[in-house]
């Protein structure tokens, strides 16, 4: 790989990790509509339910996508809703409004295209998170998984085209999922 090569990958990479981070910091800054702006018209947000299944039934794990009942399963049109939900200050599972922390590490570029572009269109991306939620005096959520990510540049600008969220657990222990992961 030659040292344009690499350095544009660096550069892509740095310019990935730093979107997901501010993106974090919206959320925890309780900025929803500018976090809602990070998304494409056609952006698809969900997260499917894992089961405790076999060894030789693995591709029955997490429910699919579109066809089965799944965590959450939304467009760009129902977070808006979310927020707008949210952003009304009567929300009855947010009032006190929670305080959220996300941390997101091991940030993957998968995959780029059109592949080799000092500039890609589109890139899929992997990366860790661990979401804290503390609630009133008492109620403490914690959340660990992966997100996968497809990112896509509108206007010289990356934004979330696609994500899916999997918990490392199969149950939620968590009371509702009014937080954005």
């Amino acid at each position: 790989m030659s040292k344009s090569a690499v350095l544009a990958s660096l550069l892509l990479q740095r310019e990935v990790e730093d979107f997901l981070y501010r993106e974090a910091e919206l959320l925890d800054a309780r900025r929803f509509d500018e976090w809602l702006a990070l998304f494409t018209e056609d952006a698809r947000y969900w997260m499917p339910m894992r089961r405790n299944v076999s060894s030789e039934d693995r591709d029955r794990e997490f429910t699919r996508e579109g066809a089965d009942v799944n965590w959450f399963d939304e467009g760009k049109d129902t977070l808006a809703r979310r927020v707008a939900q949210l952003g009304t200050g009567i929300h009855w599972a947010e009032e006190p409004p929670s305080r959220v922390c996300h941390m997101v590490s091991n940030v993957q570029i998968l995959q780029a295209s059109p592949a080799g572009a000092a500039a890609p269109a589109e890139v899929a991306v992997r990366c860790r998170f661990l979401v804290y939620r503390n609630r009133v005096e008492t109620e403490t959520d914690l959340l660990v998984g992966k997100r996968e990510d497809t990112l896509r540049r509108v206007d010289g600008a990356w934004k979330i085209a696609r994500r899916m969220v999997v918990l490392d657990q199969s149950v939620l222990l968590a009371k509702n999922l009014t937080f954005f992961i």
